[in-house]
């Protein structure tokens, strides 16, 4: 999904200046590939990348003949490289990101690695330590350009804020806080931290609305028996049902949402964080002006968390506890919550333009 999004931007921008290109976009999840369909539509082709069989992949190439293949992010297999190469097909690495965790990963088949970093024509790093773990990798340093990351040139869906606003002024002032993108890891359910916490704020808070969004659709059930036994009074946004004055949780059971989502939040707490996953998209509420909470695994987002850090537009906690009573003086203190909000999507603004620098090498790698 969030590889979509950042995608989805450049994709526009490359159908925009060049309408007579063919462009095929690829997926690997049925959530991916419905973003695809729903923001692309019929504008781009779309299918499922293959397994990565040598196989398999050079029917693919064979079928499709592409003359540049963009790979977002960590999506890299060896053998698609290796048959694009074969076949005359560039590769670009694009918006590349690789955490310590993941350089050692790659490290372990470090031959396979270092041929397959060789075979690259460009990389494009989202940070200078994302580029500094390639190059330890083998990438030779005339290949890769530090750009930013294209998540930060996300386009706000204007109509799912406003749809936002509309229903928040249904809920009579009531504080707001969206818990998104929960998950669950080592056997650990961030939900069951976040409900702690909300338990805790409750005491303080008491019309206090928690929007509690899973990462994964197939987990929007358990979570909802989760609120359940608890002992919280719950709402489906799936069932287009909105909190009455007794209702203290909306379920956020719908997929690309996350604008409206937020748009409704006073806080954000953003999920993959308490659980060792790596945050998710801490960029999006960022760029609403929201004051960002996060716990302390961020590896995924981990130049962007430091930025945000620097600037006092987030907080990180260490458990639940932590969280209840961060997010207690926040929400004591409106004032506060505006900085760390401004402060945040100041971030956000100042570092826009990645995608832009994307194009610009796209352009010169293809004879348009």
């Amino acid at each position: 999904m969030g590889e979509v999004h950042a995608a989805v931007t450049l994709v526009e921008q490359l159908l925009e200046k060049h309408p007579e290109l063919g462009i095929l976009v690829t997926t690997l999840t049925p959530t991916g590939s419905g973003r695809v369909v729903e923001l692309l539509g019929g504008r781009v082709t779309h299918v499922y990348l293959p397994y990565d069989y040598s196989g398999a992949v050079k029917r693919f190439l064979n079928h499709f003949n592409p003359v540049l293949l963009v790979i977002m992010e960590t999506e890299l297999w060896p053998n698609l490289v290796n048959c694009c190469q074969q076949q005359g097909v560039k590769v670009i690495l694009a918006n590349a990101r690789l955490s310590e965790k993941s350089r050692h990963n790659y490290e372990k088949a470090s031959h396979l690695t270092l041929t397959m970093l060789q075979q690259l024509e460009k990389v494009t790093a989202q940070s200078t330590m994302d580029s500094e773990r390639l190059q330890s990798l083998g990438l030779p340093p005339e290949k890769i350009l530090v750009t930013g990351s294209m998540k930060f040139d996300m386009v706000i869906n204007q109509d799912q804020v406003a749809l936002a606003q509309q229903d928040k002024n249904g809920f009579s002032g009531r504080p707001v806080l969206v818990a998104a993108s929960t998950r669950t890891a080592e056997g650990v359910v961030e939900d069951e931290l976040v409900l702690t916490a909300f338990s805790a704020l409750l005491a303080i808070k008491p019309d206090l609305l928690l929007v509690l969004v899973p990462r994964h659709p197939e987990r929007f059930n358990d979570v909802y028996d989760l609120i359940n036994r608890q002992g919280f009074s719950v709402v489906r946004r799936s069932g287009n049902e909105k909190p009455a004055a007794q209702d203290q949780v909306l379920l956020g059971d719908s997929l690309g949402e996350m604008h409206y989502y937020l748009s409704l939040a006073d806080i954000a707490y953003v999920g993959g964080s308490l659980v060792p996953t790596g945050c998710q998209n801490i960029i999006e509420p960022a760029a609403l002006g929201l004051p960002v909470v996060t716990g302390p695994s961020l590896y995924n987002f981990q130049s962007v968390s430091e930025e945000l850090l620097v600037a006092k537009g987030m907080r990180v906690i260490q458990d639940a506890e932590e969280l209840a009573k961060v997010l207690g003086r926040l929400f004591a203190d409106q004032e506060e919550r505006q900085e760390m909000g401004q402060a945040a999507l100041t971030v956000v603004q100042s570092n826009q333009g990645a995608t832009a620098r994307n194009l610009e090498l796209i352009n010169n790698l293809i004879d348009f």
